[in-house]
């Protein structure tokens, strides 16, 4: 399972995205299931196609990077990958790509302005537990956590990231940024280089709020496939 601690925990913001694998969420403040009310059930539950978009797979052909398409109940989106920044991580999360880990799950966190979160629910807020070991941190790249990246989710220990990834919705170099061994951030592999406006339509869903790391989506927002388009 994964899932994530959210945001400010002091004055100056010092914000902590976490995912972890077991039997319950791990959140600092909260469990998976958090609160009380779940998201509702999507009224779209199946993928209204299994293809990419011409213009997804235009702008695909456009980068020079592996990318992979990825169809949600909000819209489609396109993300080109880098994998001379962080091989590790890449060849992670093509692996779960590959497997077809990510169809028919969530982004189960929507932080307004901040990040949407996916990778370790499916429908029912129901874990999805990683299929595969923790991965090396590979943070200290170079890449910053700017609008429309992605970057991987995990726990406290830089190394225990597996499947859940999110994606910044602003700029958030300055807080999740590597800064130091004592301040290791969050390693960004990708870019959506088509769909943001899936991003933002993600990020304005009505939420409920629990906690500072327990905010979810009142309508579940579904993951229905992620493909590999070169």
């Amino acid at each position: 399972m994964s899932t994530l601690f959210l945001r400010t925990l002091v004055a100056a913001a010092a914000l902590i995205l976490s995912a972890c694998g077991g039997g319950g969420a791990e959140y600092h403040g909260g469990g998976g299931g958090g609160g009380g009310s779940y998201p509702r059930p999507n009224p779209q539950p199946y993928p209204p196609t299994m293809s990419c978009s011409s213009t997804g797979l235009a702008a695909a052909a456009q980068s020079s990077y592996p990318t992979v398409c990825m169809l949600t109940s909000s819209g489609e989106m396109v993300i080109e990958l880098y994998p001379g920044y962080a091989p590790i991580t890449v060849n992670n999360f093509l692996r779960y790509v590959s497997d077809g880990f990510y169809s028919n799950t969530l982004f189960h966190h929507v932080d307004r302005d901040f990040v949407i979160q996916g990778g370790g629910y499916t429908s029912g807020m129901r874990v999805k537990s990683p299929t595969y070991a923790p991965i090396v941190s590979e943070s200290n790249n170079g890449l910053s956590n700017l609008v429309g990246t992605v970057a991987m989710a995990r726990r406290s220990d830089p190394n225990s990231a597996t499947s859940q990834f999110f994606i910044n919705v602003v700029d958030n170099s300055r807080t999740l940024d590597y800064e130091s061994a004592s301040k290791p951030g969050y390693t960004v592999f990708g870019r959506v280089i088509s769909g943001m406006s899936t991003v933002y339509a993600i990020n304005g869903q009505p939420t409920y709020y629990y906690n500072a790391s327990d905010i979810k989506p009142q309508q579940e927002v579904l993951v229905y496939w992620v493909q590999r388009v070169r």
